[in-house]
């Protein structure tokens, strides 16, 4: 990425796309904030392989919906690693069904996680960003945000949502030199595609153009290509990573 450490706090970093993102970041000279839900061991390892790289690492476990416990985990990553340049908006959940028999405790779980959780952490380290006149935010959100999705009204909304919300932060940054983009992936072999059957994934492949699902990886240095100073001159964006799915 750049000569100097930088400091990347990414949500939903225990697993998948977070996992892959927080390693990559490190890979590029960060030192990582990672903070996840509930799966100690994964974190532990994920904080690992980070130091492993030769960079420092905090595990953080947080409800991301909760506005007090995000404010807590972001002065923990301050207090710990001295700054936050960087904040990848990962973490996000699903709750599939159809609306007729959708919850409204589904939704709303859905919505709090995905899209409120971003909020609150760009909410956060706003002021922390304004102050040094720097940063980088990258929020993870997906093609069916784009193009909606039969049942998913719920993850579709909160990632159609946080469209909009980066397109309003990315304007009321930049005059502070603060990017925020967007990634949208499309199927990306992970822990909610290894769920779906066989049949059902060779069937999303003959609908990608490139023929085959994503990884988390590539998603990654996507990210980490909006973090660097190489996109100084990007903001506002979002970057579908979909094999060509959404055309």
């Amino acid at each position: 990425m750049e000569n100097q450490t930088k400091v990347a706090l990414v949500t939903g970093a225990s697993r998948g796309i977070g996992r892959a993102i927080a390693l990559e970041l490190a890979q590029n000279g960060c030192d990582i904030g990672v903070i996840y839900a509930g799966n100690d061991e994964a974190a532990k390892s994920v904080a690992a392989e980070i130091k492993a790289l030769g960079r420092k690492a905090l595990t953080v476990r947080c409800d991301v919906s909760d506005f007090a416990v995000a404010k807590e985990t972001v002065n923990a990553v301050i207090t710990s690693l001295g700054q936050i340049d960087i904040l990848v908006n990962n973490a996000g959940i699903t709750r599939d069904g159809l609306v007729a028999m959708m919850s409204e405790a589904n939704f709303d779980a859905v919505v709090d996680t995905n899209l409120k959780g971003a909020f609150n952490f760009i909410r956060h380290v706003y002021g922390h960003m304004m102050k040094r006149r720097s940063g980088r935010i990258v929020n993870v959100t997906s093609i069916v945000g784009m193009m909606g999705n039969a049942g998913q009204a719920n993850y579709s909304s909160a990632k159609a949502g946080l469209i909009g919300l980066t397109k309003s932060v990315a304007k009321e940054l930049a005059p502070r030199g603060i990017t925020c983009n967007a990634v949208a992936p499309g199927f990306v072999a992970s822990d909610m595609t290894a769920a779906l059957s066989e049949a059902v994934v060779e069937e999303a492949k003959k609908a990608i153009p490139l023929k085959r699902l994503g990884t988390p990886e590539d998603v990654a240095k996507t990210v980490a290509f909006l973090c660097s100073d190489a996109a100084g001159y990007i903001t506002g964006e979002v970057i579908k990573i979909d094999g060509g799915l959404y055309i």
